[in-house]
Order: C-alpha cells, then sequence, then structure tokens
C-alpha cells in the first residue's frame, strides 16, 4: 500500500478507534516529562508550512503541558541538517523534530548522515495539505487540460518553479508531469515564495504550492488555481477540482504532511505521552481553526498507523525518484 493510498485506510479505521489520550493511564516514567523546555526542531526557514505548524502545535503544548516548547529553525541542505541534529540528539524527549520530507531527502541524497528510517521515531502527523497547480492569469490557461495540452503540442516548452530540489512542490510537479505524459524544465528557488513569484510574473508556466503560500495571491486575482493535487476537493477552494477529476490517474496526488518525530531509542512512555497530548492539542478549537486556515486536512493516525505511513512514504519516494530519473546527490 502507497502512502497516499494509505490515508484512506487510517482515516476509516481511525475513525472507528478512540484517541489513546482519552484512555488509559501513563507509564511512571513518563508521568515528569517535560521537566524542563522542549526544543522542536524545524530544518526550513520561518513562515514555512512546518514553522507555522510547529508553532501553533508548541504554544498549545506550552499551555497544556506547563512547560515552554521553543520552536528552532535550523534551514539547510534540503532539510537534512536540522534532521540530522535530531537523528543525533539525547533520546531524551526534549529535542522533537518537526517535518515532512524525510522520505524525499532520504530518495535525493545517497549519503545521509542519519539513517532515515531507523534513526527516528514517528510520533503523530498533524494532517495533510494538498498543493495546488497555480499560474499566473497572463497565461491564459483556464484549466489543467490546457497546461497538459501545450505540453504535449510543444514538447520541452513548459518549465515549472519549486520551493527547492526534493521540496514538496518539487515532487508534487514531478508526479503530475509523470502522470500527464508531459516534460517540462524545472527552476528550482530557495523558498516558495521566491518560486511563486516568478510564477506571479509569467516567467515560469506553474507551480504546485500549498495554500500557505498561494491562498492571498489567488484570492487577489494575481494567481489562478489549476488543479488540487488531492484525492478530494479541499474546503479551502472547493471550486477548485482535483488533478483526478482533471483527468489524471491516481498517481498524480502528492499530499504534504508535517508532523512530530523523535530520536530513536526515546523512551517509548515518552512517546506515547507526546502523542496523546499533541492528539490532544488538535483538538484544540484555537489549533483546529487555524489549521483550518492552513489548508490542513486531519489525518488521525495512531502510532502504529503513523509509522507505516512513514515507512511507505519513504518507499514512495525513492521510487518515484527512479521512476522520473531525477538525479540524486
Amino acid at each position: 500500500m502507497s502512502a497516499h493510498a494509505s490515508i484512506r485506510h487510517v482515516l476509516l479505521t481511525a475513525a472507528l478507534a478512540v484517541p489513546a489520550w482519552l484512555t488509559g493511564s501513563l507509564p511512571a516514567s513518563a508521568q515528569d516529562w517535560p521537566s524542563r523546555n522542549v526544543t522542536i526542531v524545524v530544518p526550513l526557514g520561518a513562515g514555512s508550512a512546518s514553522d507555522i505548524m510547529a508553532r501553533v502545535m508548541a504554544e498549545q503544548l506550552t499551555k497544556q503541558l506547563g512547560q515552554t516548547f521553543v520552536v528552532e529553525n535550523r534551514p539547510g541542505a534540503g532539510g537534512t541538517i536540522g534532521a540530522n541534529q535530531v537523528a543525533k540528539a539525547a533520546p531524551d524527549g526534549y529535542t522533537i523534530l518537526c517535518y515532512g520530507a524525510l522520505g524525499t531527502a532520504n530518495a535525493l541524497y545517497s549519503k545521509l548522515p542519519y539513517d532515515t528510517i531507523n534513526d527516528f521515531t514517528p510520533v503523530i502527523a498533524f494532517g495533510t495539505q494538498p498543493l495546488s497547480i497555480v499560474s499566473a492569469p497572463s497565461k491564459g490557461y483556464k484549466s489543467l487540460a490546457d497546461l497538459i495540452a501545450t505540453g504535449k503540442a510543444k514538447p520541452g516548452s513548459l518549465n515549472y518553479t519549486s520551493a527547492g530540489v526534493g521540496t514538496a512542490s518539487h515532487f508534487a510537479a514531478v508526479r503530475f508531469l509523470v502522470s500527464a505524459g508531459i516534460e517540462a524544465q524545472h527552476i528550482p528557488f530557495k523558498g516558495a515564495a521566491e518560486a511563486v513569484t516568478e510564477v506571479m510574473t509569467g516567467r515560469a508556466d506553474f507551480s504546485p504550492q500549498i495554500f500557505t503560500t498561494t491562498l492571498p495571491l489567488l484570492r487577489d486575482g494575481k494567481l489562478v488555481a489549476l488543479a488540487v493535487s488531492a484525492q478530494k476537493r479541499t474546503s479551502i477552494m472547493p471550486e477548485v477540482p482535483t488533478t483526478i477529476e482533471a483527468g489524471l490517474r491516481a498517481d498524480s496526488v502528492y499530499l504534504f504532511y508535517s508532523g512530530f518525530f523523535m530520536p530513536a531509542k526515546t523512551p517509548s512512555a515518552v512517546v506515547q505521552k507526546l502523542h496523546q497530548e499533541a492528539a490532544k492539542a488538535l483538538q484544540a478549537p484555537a489549533v483546529q481553526e487555524r489549521m483550518k486556515t492552513l489548508g490542513v486536512e486531519p489525518l488521525p493516525m495512531n502510532l502504529e498507523q503513523f509509522n507505516t505511513f512513514f515507512r511507505n512514504d519513504v518507499a514512495e519516494a525513492a521510487a518515484l525518484v527512479k521512476t522520473a530519473k531525477i538525479p540524486t546527490q
């Protein structure tokens, strides 16, 4: 089962399960955690989707647990610098990774300083954020079919931007191109803002981006959304069709997610407590409202389900890199 196909499964099974944080008691070894500040490492810059969600969760967890959760941005090297900081941190529960692209980094970098599967413990996913394939009104594309038709009529004429090699926008574009059977030149940038600006000015044809970056521009008419990379329409812009509705296969879907990971060998009782408290935080009205404005769709999973989802995502990213012949580093 692929990572994205597994979403349907976990949503069905999780709907029948009572959240762990509503039942049972915690082992004694987790009762005193946290007894000091907790660092949440975001391996991306400030303002990124993972950064925003980390700060939303940090604020709520601070309220719930009475200890300060501090967000620390450690961008660079496709997210691997920050990820490595967490992988090498003491497994005591006081260093957490907030990220969702460990799988893509694993697929792209042949010599990582950590073992993606064995050096992290998946704790909880906050939800998924579908990416919208956006273009400038001046380009004249009224639908995804128009964009695909141009790509087929004039092979090699299209170009697209991303927030960098290995980012969600890069992989979402590759999925779209493979499914549509067309090619386009990749123009990577160092962040989503620059990638979107290039499209907005008309210098690039399209870019898949999460709504955190594009929503104000879409509502102001500075961009148009041709489709969302999802299996169902998003509640934040329900008028935009999915890539599947536009006639592409299910393999066109790419969903960005963020979640918490801890270093491997973190005591299971501490992992369980963070999972429970984070699940509780996600139910807080203020957090739910903020996540809704970010276009985050709930993705409830228990620890075992998230571990399976994570492993599938890592395998799927590796397969996509091989299929699309994306150069590795």
